[in-house]
């Protein structure tokens, strides 16, 4: 991206942010603010660890189940397995949508979303100290106003804490979170609504533990191509935020 057009992104984000009108979101939160998110542990009597998160209109409901033992391809290792399931109740969005089930198959975005919450969540459990067990996590979109993806992760990560709390060694190394951040009216923000995200010319999901390194960074340019001085300004944006979440993790689990 030229240096004019990259202008045109990093000084309204400079203006943004010392001047509050500068920037006008729909729920009136400003570029680099969270949307108001809660962590709300223990909500299933049955599950060892579970977790209702609620980041602005979204509702995510994160459960955790500890199996005894591993798929076939582990068995004999010495060491377990995280694994994840993602699903959107029919009126999770404005219109029903009908179950997946019903259809037979999973969609791919279904797909792609449960392997990158399971993946993330790998990413800080050490597998040989969990031992021969599964970890399964269920993320059921109650409702859906964007960051679906990204809010699971942060929900899954405080039902798994509680799944593998109590033990003789606790196999989670560090915390993981998520949130999204993009290009919207040419202005940087942080954790895109679904109004938002429809709208964004860049469209970043990002992964990140609590010692700031990376799982995964997903960005998407919706038109023209943009250069690695905005990648990195949307990392940066979107690392303060995971700092935060990670922070209401551990408020919620009081660690």
């Amino acid at each position: 991206m030229g240096q004019t057009v990259l202008e045109n992104i990093l000084v309204p984000m400079v203006d943004s942010l010392t001047n509050p009108v500068a920037e006008s979101r729909e729920d009136g939160r400003g570029p680099t603010e969270l949307r108001s998110t809660t962590l709300e542990r223990n909500v299933l009597d049955y599950a060892e660890g579970s977790c209702l998160i609620s980041a602005g209109k979204t509702r995510i409901l994160c459960a955790a189940s500890v199996e005894d033992g591993v798929p076939p391809w582990l068995r004999g290792r010495g060491q377990g397995w995280v694994t994840a399931e993602y699903r959107m109740l029919p009126r999770a969005t404005q219109t029903r949508k009908a179950r997946e089930s019903t259809r037979g198959r999973l969609g791919g975005r279904t797909q792609e979303i449960q392997r990158l919450v399971g993946r993330s969540l790998r990413s800080v459990v050490d597998m040989q100290a969990l031992g021969e067990r599964t970890v399964w996590i269920d993320c059921d979109v109650l409702q859906a106003d964007g960051g679906t993806r990204t809010a699971s992760i942060t929900g899954a990560m405080v039902a798994l804490y509680d799944a593998l709390a109590g033990g003789d060694v606790m196999p989670i190394r560090e915390f993981v979170a998520a949130t999204s951040v993009g290009v919207v009216g040419e202005f940087p923000v942080l954790d895109l609504c679904y109004g938002e995200d429809a709208a964004a010319d860049v469209d970043l999901n990002l992964v990140m533990t609590e010692s700031s390194r990376v799982v995964e960074i997903q960005g998407t340019a919706e038109g023209e191509p943009f250069g690695l001085d905005v990648l990195d300004t949307l990392v940066q944006i979107g690392a303060t935020g995971i700092k935060e979440l990670i922070g209401l993790q551990k408020a919620a689990l009081s660690v």
